[in-house]
């Protein structure tokens, strides 16, 4: 997709946000469910299920995708995601790329054996190493204008509301 067939496409929805903003919000919903007996959770995703469970840190085999490998999957999809359109309508061609994320976390504070030690993956690193002849200011756009509109990264600034109810 070039920059005028990504803006032909986001046009008229554009239009339509601006006129009538309430149409802009957009609904999305994960869903899964308890389908194995050990301590995990298998969500629907679009290539298939995936069961998440208990990292090896924290009692886990290892056999189960970890949340916090699942976090950081998130953000770098959609980093990526967003650099390539962003990249799109800047005109910078990407002839290839290489994308990571990193991060870390404390077991002591997920574990619950230490109120200090913060729960949750910490100073997530994404890098996206691009093949492209764009100079540094257009390497430094892609890069800021990636952390504005990337919804994963966005969303992380603000902890989920965890709702527990009777089926």
């Amino acid at each position: 997709m070039d920059a005028s067939t990504l803006r032909a496409a986001q046009a008229p929805l554009k239009d339509r946000y601006r006129s009538d903003p309430p149409s802009a919000r957009t609904p999305t919903t994960a869903t899964g469910d308890y389908r194995t007996p050990d301590v995990t959770a298998t969500i629907d995703g679009y290539t298939g299920p995936v069961r998440a469970g208990l990292h090896p840190a924290t009692g886990g085999d290892g056999g189960d995708a970890c949340s916090a490998d699942l976090l950081l999957q998130a953000v770098l999809a959609c980093a990526g995601v967003t650099l390539r359109a962003v990249a799109t309508a800047m005109d910078v061609e990407v002839r290839s790329a290489r994308l990571r994320a990193d991060g870390w976390w404390d077991a002591r504070g997920t574990l619950g054996i230490d109120r200090e030690a913060p729960v949750g993956v910490q100073d997530i690193v994404v890098t996206l190493a691009l093949d492209t002849d764009a100079d540094d200011a257009a390497l430094g756009r892609l890069a800021t204008a990636t952390e504005r509109y990337c919804v994963v990264g966005r969303s992380l600034a603000q902890p989920p509301e965890i709702r527990v109810v009777r089926a």
